[in-house]
């Protein structure tokens, strides 16, 4: 029997919402075999992080060559590469064995839920180097790159305000080598409307918004999911599709495990 399988390369969160925990939890909600490449560790909880250890370049190369070696990728997702130097050991090792159904969760800004609120909100999580290596090494080998608002205006360069400038910002990151562009709406009122732009066309996916403070990783849920759906063969819209309905009902069913950020609902036993 083939079990699809898919990579992620990401943080941990010591606290199981986000990064590698989230991704792997919802490959297996996928019923996708789930492997990983870590390159940083945290030590978080709902209430913020209290340290980040960027694992060696070095290394982080030698795990991506491990998984690859052996049982390669049918999909893949890049979630936080935190420094210029791990993100061309990524890039490096994704040359070697190149992933054609890659995700790209661009981790570059601060909002109120990334990180476990750490941060203020637009504070930078990567410094000017690594953001100029993330977009000339990692977004040209992307099927389809996932930026919510302040990322995109990070690699728009412009303001996203509102829909209209969505599209434009959709445009100029498509400049920029990915295949897709999926610009992440959550930031605006309204319903949840996220924009796919594949050059030619754009094709919006929308879900009523869930006034829920449990929302801790949804972006690291989201693209793993699009992942998930990638490796089990479905198209980019499809596998977009069912990743928002999968996200929706988690947010929906989501829980306070801890004293502030509240966590999503991976495990839907139905899903």
């Amino acid at each position: 029997m083939l079990i699809p399988k898919a990579l992620t390369i990401a943080g941990s969160d010591s606290g199981g919402g986000a990064g590698i925990q989230a991704d792997l939890k919802t490959f297996s909600a996928f019923r996708v075999f789930g492997m990983s490449v870590v390159t940083a560790v945290t030590a978080q909880n709902s209430l913020g992080v209290q340290g980040v250890e960027n694992l060696p370049p070095a290394f982080v190369a030698r795990q991506l060559r491990s998984v690859l070696e052996d049982f390669g990728a049918d999909a893949a997702k890049c979630g936080m590469l935190s420094t210029a130097p791990i993100i061309e050991a990524v890039a490096a090792g994704l040359s070697e064995r190149r992933i054609e159904k890659l995700v790209v969760d661009p981790v570059m800004v601060a909002t109120a839920a990334s990180l476990g609120g750490v941060k203020e909100s637009g504070d930078a999580l990567l410094q000017p180097d690594a953001r100029v290596t993330l977009i000339d090494r990692i977004l040209p080998m992307a099927l389809v790159v996932t930026p919510n608002l302040p990322e995109a205006e990070v690699l728009a360069g412009m303001r996203v305000v509102k829909p209209e400038d969505m599209e434009e910002a959709a445009r100029r990151i498509h400049g920029l080598g990915p295949r897709y562009v999926l610009v992440k709406g959550g930031h605006l009122k309204g319903d949840a409307t996220d924009l796919l732009w594949n050059g030619r066309d754009f094709t919006r996916f929308s879900t009523a918004r869930i006034d829920s403070q449990n929302t801790h990783g949804t972006g690291c849920t989201l693209s793993a999911a699009i992942a998930a759906g990638l490796a089990r063969g479905q198209a980019l819209g499809d596998a977009i599709r069912s990743a928002k309905a999968y996200v929706t009902r988690a947010i929906r069913e989501g829980f306070q495990a801890g004293r502030r950020a509240g966590q999503l609902r991976h495990f839907i036993p139905d899903w």
